[in-house]
């Protein structure tokens, strides 16, 4: 689980070096986002704290212990949490100074449909998605991988009707044309 909260921790850095960058580039603003960003910020770290805090006092011979052992699961889920924060940042990159913590729209933006956005419109969000997956994998048990999943897709899923909402009144059609055809979060399923 060590390398999990090392991985965590690499995870974190990232989210506030993107902070600084929005009020470097004074942008960032919470007018608009109807209180998601804090909404996030609140469910991911009682999640995250949460499956870490549960694995450390759940007995290894409890019954919510994931089948075959911990260190499986640790490998996996450290596996599954990188390849998260790799999605992430690609998503981030592509969308380069687009791209905010906060739901803001620029006028001129356009429909950015290359890179990890040709499978799912928010794929940034499946990075974090995919890192608090990870995270209650490594931890080995049900009930921490539980708290991992369910918390974050109710504060993403709130997130991103937020956003699309923003974009199709800032984008228009292209971007709804671009929501009929791809999925929210996982390429072909949802």
């Amino acid at each position: 689980m060590n390398a999990a909260m090392v991985s965590t921790w690499v995870w974190l850095a990232l989210e506030l070096v993107l902070r600084v960058r929005d009020r470097l580039r004074s942008k960032g603003s919470t007018e608009h986002d109807g209180g998601t960003r804090l909404t996030i910020v609140l469910l991911v770290v009682i999640a995250v704290n949460g499956a870490i805090a549960i694995a450390a006092i759940l007995p290894a011979t409890s019954v919510f212990q994931l089948p075959g052992g911990r260190l499986p699961w640790e490998i996996v889920g450290l596996a599954i949490m990188w390849f998260g924060l790799v999605v992430r940042v690609w998503a981030i990159a592509v969308l380069g100074s687009s791209f905010r913590t906060t739901v803001e729209v620029d006028t001129d933006q356009t429909v950015v449909d290359r890179g990890p956005y040709r499978w799912v419109r928010h794929p940034s969000y499946t990075g974090v998605l995919l890192i608090t997956t990870g995270l209650g994998l490594a931890a080995g048990n049900w009930i921490s991988l539980l708290i991992a999943v369910v918390l974050p897709v109710y504060a993403l899923n709130r997130r991103i009707d937020v956003e699309e909402r923003a974009l199709v009144a800032t984008i228009g059609r292209p971007y709804e044309e671009y929501r009929a055809g791809t999925k929210r979060l996982i390429p072909g399923l949802w």
